[in-house]
């Protein structure tokens, strides 16, 4: 029984020891990470207006062919599509600061080549039929593997605009093609 006793008193202090050179070092603080304070997220914000995003529609789509291949099925060179949309505010003064985002998708047609394509993609804040902020996008997305799908992601943060007195604001993001020519 003394043997098993002793045995457990050196492992007992050789654990101690082990503890104690690992904790030890020539710099007397400690490495520990700073872990700062979250920010605090006041009542107000909480309950703070924050405009909803959806596509708009007849915009979630996009097709781009090849030169003079206008809606022939060989000729396409990616279609995209806008899918899920999110939307997180800030509030200063008397101003809503509206960070936009949105996923997306190309899939190659039987035209595409390996390189980065272009997609013109617009955000709008209106009210009613006052447009309260407009802003077309050059979306950019590489495309290397012609055989497969590519997510990206859209992100617009630049939009302030002044806290609106009632809660009818919308956001609307969407490819933008622009006048038919």
């Amino acid at each position: 029984m003394k043997t098993g006793g002793l045995f457990a008193r050196s492992l007992v202090m050789g654990l101690a020891l082990i503890a104690a050179s690992c904790q030890s070092s020539d710099n007397p603080t400690r490495d520990v990470p700073d872990m700062a304070k979250p920010p605090v997220v006041r009542e107000s914000e909480l309950r703070a207006y924050c405009p909803g995003v959806s596509l708009r529609e007849g915009t979630s789509y996009f097709s781009t062919y090849a030169k003079g291949g206008d809606g022939d099925a060989t000729k396409v060179i990616y279609q995209a599509s806008l899918s899920d949309t999110t939307r997180a505010c800030t509030y200063e003064g008397d101003n809503v600061t509206i960070k936009v985002a949105a996923a997306g998708k190309v899939v190659p047609g039987p035209a595409v080549r390996p390189g980065t394509i272009t997609m013109p993609i617009r955000v709008a804040v209106v009210r009613g039929s006052e447009v309260l902020y407009s802003k077309l996008h050059q979306q950019q997305v590489p495309v290397s593997d012609t055989t497969a799908a590519t997510q990206f992601m859209f992100t617009d943060a630049d939009i302030t605009i002044p806290m609106p007195p009632q809660r009818n604001v919308s956001i609307f993001v969407g490819f933008d093609e622009g006048a038919k020519k």
